[in-house]
């Protein structure tokens, strides 16, 4: 289990350990109660303590940030390729492909999921934690954190400089200008049960696009969020009347283009919320979007696009 440890300077000679642990090292209320009756979660100076307990300058606290229970619900392991994109002790980012969901679902009971692969190779102990959640349509980069403390540190960056992600996309038509930002709010269509659109009294969203490469009635898309609403990058572009290649939901069902909605999740720069290192992750354009690039528009295609 990962371990946080933290050296007690002068300045806060006298604190106690629950104040080091909320202010300091950010655990939640919660996170706190259940290290205080998790037997020697905690320890100074290698000794087991209680979150009262006093500390001294030069004092060595060391927390375990694992989960401390086991996971609620069972995950039924399968043997499902995964490929893991960066990885150590608190966190790891793999390259989700399409057709996978982040967890088991009711309505689509034999659906992949990232937590039933996950649960293969790790055990079915491995509390899955995901962080920015991809629609089952989506490929690339996921970030996972492997406990809940470190979960609850990255969904607070998720949105802010400390946390960018950038897609990558195919949409029909061009939009004009071809760069700029939609900044237009989302909420539920009450004509569906799954859909969202944009509406007066919706959730603040905004994207940011830029045309990369145009083709036969295609455009290769770099798309930035700065929010995280529900389908926002599909429903924004939709908006714009340039809907995604593919997205039968928010745009036409076409499966000799591409059988989901050309998006994929392809940079991320992450800083680390345990070590500070500053983490840059690209991941390659999925086999389905780039035959579709190399087919309508393989004259414009350039290094970038095919990486």
């Amino acid at each position: 289990m990962a371990v946080i440890t933290r050296v007690i300077p002068p300045e806060e000679d006298g604190a106690t350990v629950r104040h080091i642990l909320r202010a300091k090292l950010s655990f939640s209320s919660h996170a706190v109660s259940r290290l205080a009756h998790g037997g020697d979660a905690i320890r100074v100076n290698g000794r087991p303590v209680h979150t009262p307990h006093i500390l001294r300058a030069g004092d060595v606290l060391a927390v375990e940030s694992g989960d401390l229970r086991l996971p609620k619900t069972a995950v039924t392991p399968g043997n499902w390729p995964l490929p893991v994109a960066w990885e150590d002790e608190h966190l790891l980012v793999v390259d989700k492909p399409a057709g996978m969901t982040a967890h088991a679902s009711n309505f689509l009971p034999d659906t992949p999921t990232v937590a039933g692969a996950l649960a293969w190779g790790r055990g079915t102990n491995f509390i899955f934690h995901p962080v920015n959640r991809l629609d089952k349509g989506t490929t690339g980069l996921m970030v996972v954190a492997k406990s809940g403390y470190v979960h609850d540190l990255l969904r607070r960056r998720l949105h802010g400089p400390a946390f960018r992600r950038e897609y990558r996309a195919i949409c029909l038509g061009c939009p004009a200008p071809e760069k700029g930002t939609v900044n237009a709010p989302i909420g539920r269509d009450e004509t569906s049960a799954v859909a969202r659109c944009v509406r007066p009294g919706g959730a603040p969203a905004v994207s940011h696009y830029e045309v990369l490469s145009k083709g036969e009635g295609l455009s290769l898309l770099a798309l930035r969020p700065e929010t995280g609403r529900t389908h926002q990058l599909r429903v924004h572009m939709a908006h714009l009347g340039c809907p995604l290649a593919g997205d039968w939901l928010y745009g036409e069902e076409n499966p000799n283009l591409i059988s989901r909605p050309a998006l994929h999740s392809y940079a991320l720069t992450l800083l680390h919320p345990i070590t500070g290192e500053r983490l840059e992750l690209t991941a390659a354009l999925p086999e389905d979007m780039l035959w579709l690039l190399k087919k309508r528009f393989p004259e414009n295609l350039t290094p970038e696009t095919e990486n």
